[in-house]
């Protein structure tokens, strides 16, 4: 432990730079963004091919990989390398399969920062990649990270296969509980070979010190936004569940300095904060606010709404309070509450992965039943996945 009591956690990708054989041998192409660095802040790319890896290509994820594209956006060429780039985002399938071998690389190494919920798009481009890797005979190494969110709470259903896109391709509940290498696992077992024909030869390089228990404040590892609007692990610990409010008429507070801890709309009004803080919610305060989002939901326009004050990050709930925000939401603004569409599908059941949430709520019923897991991480995952106690 650290002087101060904290655990310190070496990264998967830290331990392959100091011993790059277990990453095999041959032409590697590194997924990875700005978050792909070892503990001191170093980039990775760099030092593992100072280490003596044979780094020939670079893959990107949604938002580039230098991290600054906005959701739904990828990313340019990274110039500082001179390595050629590969922008994944809105490719699968035989165009992924393409872009491998197009890029000649015989192991893919993956190291992005994940934030622990079934919508960040990371882990798809990990599943996607592994499916290609799978048809192409290209290995598969993670190089794996803490989740952020601690390993010991699953929160919401499985999703369920006819709701399926790149905010969730595979049957897994809300907030896993896993780490992107345990993850990975479970694909390969159960969903890759689905797809792929046969499951990819997968390795994961497990973060030295890890235990289930830790969150991302106790790892003692610097945290880096992996994403424009991700950035805290304050904003972590909420987004599995106020992501939510993606698929609603509410701004979830892009366009602010505090993305997804504060949620609003023109509509919301001075009952909102003490109707949620008379359902006693553990581990959270409600704070009455207002803001303009910048850009966005109702760019420009004053709302009001709450902010989200996590007061026990070990009671705390995010995919329960959330549901429980959006029913009384509906309760006291039944005029105005609305869900959001996109191509002719409501957002909210991508997100949730059925219509159960959007339909339940709409009829004035209980929802939070809803939110029971369908099991604790090492249960419904299967034992034989975890990596860490």
């Amino acid at each position: 432990m650290n002087a101060d009591g904290r655990g310190a956690v070496e990264t998967g990708v830290a331990r392959l730079c100091a011993a790059p054989a277990l990453a095999g041998s041959g032409r590697v192409g590194l997924v990875g963004n700005h978050t792909t660095v070892l503990p001191d802040l170093r980039p990775a790319a760099p030092a593992l091919a100072a280490a003596g890896l044979r780094l020939t290509a670079l893959f990107g994820p949604e938002h580039g990989v230098d991290g600054s594209g906005q959701a739904d956006e990828g990313g340019d060429a990274e110039r500082a390398t001179g390595l050629p780039v590969y922008d994944t985002y809105g490719c699968d399938g035989e165009r992924l399969d393409k872009l491998l071998a197009d890029s000649g690389v015989d192991v893919l190494v993956y190291d992005l920062q994940d934030v622990g919920a079934r919508f960040y798009t990371y882990v798809w481009t990990m599943f996607d990649l592994m499916v290609s890797a799978a048809r192409t005979g290209v290995r598969f190494v993670v190089a794996d990270r803490p989740n952020p969110l601690g390993g010991t709470v699953s929160e919401g259903p499985l999703l369920e296969p006819a709701w399926a896109s790149f905010v969730g391709r595979v049957p897994i509940p809300v907030r896993y509980g896993l780490t992107t290498g345990e993850l990975a696992r479970y694909f390969n077992a159960e969903a890759v070979p689905r797809q792929a024909g046969a499951p990819v030869e997968l390795s994961v390089i497990e973060a030295a010190g890890w235990r289930r228990a830790m969150d991302a404040g106790a790892t003692g590892l610097p945290w880096i936004a992996p994403s424009p609007n991700m950035p805290t692990p304050a904003t972590a610990a909420v987004y599995p569940g106020t992501c939510l409010f993606e698929g609603t008429n509410l701004s979830e507070g892009r366009g602010t300095t505090q993305p997804f801890e504060i949620v609003g709309a023109p509509y919301v009004d001075a009952r909102f904060a003490p109707s949620l803080a008379e359902l006693a919610l553990p581990g959270v305060h409600f704070r009455d606010l207002r803001f303009v989002p910048t850009f966005h939901k109702h760019a420009g326009r004053p709302l009001r709404g709450v902010q989200l004050h996590v007061t026990d990050r070990a009671a705390f709930r995010p995919v329960r309070t959330a549901v429980a925000m959006l029913a009384t939401l509906r309760a006291l603004y039944p005029d105005d509450f609305a869900w959001h569409t996109a191509k002719g599908a409501h957002v909210i059941d991508l997100l949730w992965g059925s219509d159960r949430l959007r339909r339940t709520i709409d009829a004035g019923a209980d929802p939070l039943p809803l939110c029971e897991p369908p099991a604790p991480p090492g249960t419904w995952a299967g034992a034989d996945v975890l990596l860490y106690s």
